[in-house]
């Protein structure tokens, strides 16, 4: 019976699906900045390309929410722009899989 309450309470927090791990935003800050991220993005409004909270609006409930955006990030990909035209999207430039991982974690917590 305590499992189960247990398991309603995490569930209503919203803390079902999160990392089982502390997510380091400075770190996560930090590689973002490094790579220019912010040229294009921002947490909370639309620049050139969409707001972090926008992204994660959309990965939101999505198990593979983490890895489409670690795709996102390392593939160089073309994608959209808010104003309709496309380009690359710049790679990151780190092959640290937690790293990686991490900045995915805090973009998806936005």
């Amino acid at each position: 019976m305590k499992f189960a309450k247990l398991s309603v309470a995490l569930v209503l927090a919203g803390l079902v699906g999160s990392p089982a791990y502390a997510v380091d935003a400075d770190a996560a800050k930090a590689l973002a900045k490094s790579n220019d991220c912010f040229k294009c993005h921002a947490i909370d409004k639309t620049k050139k390309g969409p707001s972090l909270q926008k992204i994660a609006a959309k990965y939101k409930g999505k198990p593979d929410g983490q890895e489409k955006a670690i795709k996102n990030m390392t593939s160089g990909n073309k994608v959209k722009l808010e104003d309709g035209t496309e380009e690359d999207h710049k790679i990151i430039d780190t092959k640290d899989q937690a790293q990686l991982k991490n900045l995915a974690d805090w973009i998806l917590s936005q």
